[in-house]
């Protein structure tokens, strides 16, 4: 019998914790903490332009503005990524009608805590995955790795037939907040990221989703010091160089020209599932592809109502789309996520 290998990305399950921070309360943190900085009315103002209206936080506001040390954060990660991934896996399998035991690969992606062995190997051990199931944990792509995932999904289906794999986000960026760090960059970082986990299926049977056809990556020269972690005995103190929000400009050809080799249009595709790093990301995109900013209405959506969550960003604008019921067979997407280096991960698809 023949084996039918068409990855196809299904439905993702998405968990956003309890606790939520608005704009006003960010501010007000941001008033109080660090009041008498010169950076201030400046970060403020950054804040407001992100367009994010409120995240939500793996801990209250009052524990997640301490700092107990970063050894006592990573121990916060590992704690609440076992006690609440095994659900979100759960709902993905659930959401592309396959069970445990049918998956050989895990992607595994986060850029905000770190545990060795990766969480992978202890979902094998306590979720029912097969013992000979892959690991692929992906850690030092930041916002991009969501992008990245999905690609290397495609990548070990055409290279393994009929297999399913797997991918799981898992974004506490709330455990890196600096209450001293007066940077401008870790400023932002602190009143523009969320939490959330995340998890897909890629399946290498169709189904209601979107057919993954074809990937790439790119990397623009120079500019691998503009998105940056600082680690120091408080943990991760993330940098920006202001230069960042025109990466889109020189990353749009990149795009264009990727559609235009699969023989498509990137101005006619029906569907831009993007990465919504802040509002002036998504506008500048929009302005250089030469398409309808309702093209990124999901994503900008995504960004008001949960911030910036990192590799998430791309499951939740697409899970967004897919409850939307917006889908129509045939129609086609892109599927960008965009992080250090600066790094592009890009793949394009049709609804089947």
């Amino acid at each position: 019998m023949e084996i039918v290998n068409i990855p196809t990305l299904h439905k993702p399950a998405v968990y956003l914790p309890e606790y939520i921070i608005s704009q006003q309360d960010t501010i007000n943190l941001a008033r109080t903490n660090f009041k008498d900085n010169p950076n201030l009315e400046k970060s403020i103002e950054l804040i407001i332009n992100t367009g994010v209206m409120k995240r939500h936080i793996i801990q209250p506001i009052k524990l997640a503005t301490l700092h107990p040390g970063f050894g006592y954060r990573n121990a916060v990660f590992e704690y609440e990524s076992k006690r609440l991934v095994p659900s979100v896996v759960e709902q993905a399998l659930n959401n592309a009608a396959a069970s445990a035991s049918q998956i050989a690969a895990i992607i595994y992606v986060s850029c905000s805590g770190f545990l060795m062995p990766s969480l992978t190997a202890w979902l094998i051990n306590h979720m029912g995955l097969p013992d000979n199931t892959m690991q692929l944990p992906i850690a030092q792509l930041g916002c991009a790795t969501g992008g990245s995932a999905i690609n290397r999904a495609h990548d070990y289906v055409l290279a393994h037939p009929g297999s399913n794999v797997l991918i799981i986000s898992c974004e506490f960026c709330s455990l890196s907040y600096q209450p001293t760090d007066g940077d401008v960059g870790s400023l932002l970082s602190d009143r523009l990221f969320g939490d959330a986990i995340s998890a897909a299926v890629v399946t290498a049977e169709p189904g209601e989703g979107l057919s993954l056809e074809r990937n790439a990556s790119y990397l623009i020269p120079e500019t691998d010091e503009w998105i940056r972690y600082q680690v120091k005995d408080t943990g991760f103190h993330f940098r920006l160089d202001k230069r960042v929000p025109g990466t889109m400009k020189p990353l749009a050809p990149v795009m264009r020209q990727l559609a235009c080799d699969h023989g498509w249009d990137i101005e006619n595709l029906a569907y831009c599932i993007i990465h919504a790093g802040g509002q002036r990301i998504l506008d500048d995109l929009a302005k250089y592809l030469r398409v309808d900013l309702e093209q990124f209405s999901f994503s900008r959506d995504t960004l008001a109502n949960c911030g910036n969550i990192a590799s998430s960003v791309v499951f939740e604008a697409y899970r967004r789309m897919h409850e939307k019921g917006i889908f129509a067979r045939g129609g086609k997407a892109i599927i960008a996520g965009f992080g250090p280096g600066i790094t592009a991960e890009m793949s394009l698809s049709q609804w089947i």
